[in-house]
């Protein structure tokens, strides 16, 4: 198996930068955050992550929740907030834009048992946005304040807010976000380096992560553009953040949790062979069936992390594309175990071609059951 990176200097590099934070009485090594997706980074999901990282895998987080099915007891909204107990620590993520639907929503979750609550002030969807709720929140710190404060009054475990960096180019605002953020005893920032009107286009601006970081009271967490462990290095070493965030690239690369734990522990980070490839998609499998067995909803999470981690590997088009088209789970493994028994001379993962779908102006990812790629 290849090395993601034969010289030694990386694991040199590891050994200077921050490699955990604390949230509460609670550590995060390595300081990775899985950052949450909507219809991505459900249980099965993130146990997988878990198991791949051999349970080091920093912060998992839930998908993004709203409390207005939560408090109305919608059993599949409720369903979001399970997590195992391999997982922990462990957040949840909620969003809304009412204050006292938020402390109750915020109460539910400490009663679910999670390690902590996450406010969720970054969201672009214009179906959250317009209530309030998500990137809303940016533009009205006087509601965001109300619900950082209700929430605190609400629960006892630590809570943490996910921004954005502001709603738009000429109206970037994050360390005014921030002021209220940490005035009102939050424990924890998560910065996702664009505004709320890129979407998931463009670049992420890292410097005014930094900026947040070089003012701030409490651990900051950079999200933006995280494909392997050496952006992750990266950033640690440039922008000195206490933790860094990995959203889409946890799609394309599901080993990056565990890898960061390897450096950090002073062994250079191994490629994922073929047959660990293969391997990926039978544990899925096995998780995704312990949640539910309509064949058409595990076989569309399967392609959903085909669409992603086989795009990464050499000359592997056509044999993805006959992946996707397949019609059942048998046709899927069968085309899924041709595709990397083609593969000759297997030298690792091309993780650069899969960049442009994670920061370049003309292209948008979309999650969940509408992702393009």
């Amino acid at each position: 198996m290849n090395s993601t990176d034969s010289n030694p200097t990386l694991v040199a590099r590891a050994r200077k930068v921050t490699r955990e934070y604390r949230v509460g009485d609670k550590r995060i090594f390595p300081n990775t955050y899985l950052a949450p997706m909507s219809g991505v980074t459900d249980i099965s999901f993130r146990r997988l992550i878990s198991r791949l990282a051999g349970g080091r895998t920093g912060l998992l987080v839930s998908e993004f929740i709203t409390v207005e099915g939560l408090t109305r007891l919608n059993p599949r909204i409720c369903r979001q907030m399970a997590f195992g107990q391999e997982e922990r620590p462990f957040t949840v993520q909620i969003y809304g834009g009412e204050a006292d639907r938020m402390a109750w929503g915020a109460k539910m979750v400490e009663e679910a048992g999670a390690d902590f609550v996450e406010i969720n002030c970054g969201c672009p969807a214009p179906k959250i946005v317009s209530k309030g709720g998500g990137s809303g929140l940016l533009r009205d710190h006087g509601n965001l304040k109300a619900i950082i404060s209700q929430v605190k009054q609400a629960v006892k475990i630590p809570v943490t807010v996910k921004v954005r960096i502001g709603w738009a180019e000429d109206q970037i605002n994050l360390l005014e976000t921030q002021k209220v953020v940490e005035g009102e005893g939050a424990e924890a920032l998560v910065i996702h380096g664009r505004t709320r009107q890129q979407g998931y286009k463009g670049l992420a601006n890292w410097d005014l992560i930094a900026l947040a970081k070089s003012k701030a009271s409490i651990p900051v967490i950079g999200n933006g553009d995280i494909l392997k462990v050496e952006d992750v290095i990266d950033k640690l070493e440039r922008y000195g953040v206490d933790g860094v965030a990995v959203g889409r690239g946890a799609m394309h690369n599901p080993w990056i949790f565990g890898q960061m734990a390897d450096l950090f522990e002073g062994k250079v980070p191994r490629e994922p062979s073929l047959e660990e490839h293969k391997a990926l998609f039978t544990e899925y499998l096995a998780l995704l069936r312990e949640e539910q067995d309509i064949e058409g909803r595990v076989l569309g999470k399967l392609k959903q992390m085909g669409a992603r981690v086989l795009k990464c590997l050499p000359n592997a088009k056509g044999g993805r594309t006959d992946v996707l088209r397949s019609q059942s789970l048998n046709e899927f493994f069968d085309n899924l175990h041709k595709l990397l028994d083609s593969i000759e001379d297997y030298q690792g993962r091309a993780l650069e071609a899969v960049r442009e779908l994670n920061g370049k102006d003309a292209n948008e990812v979309v999650f969940g059951k509408d992702y393009k790629n």
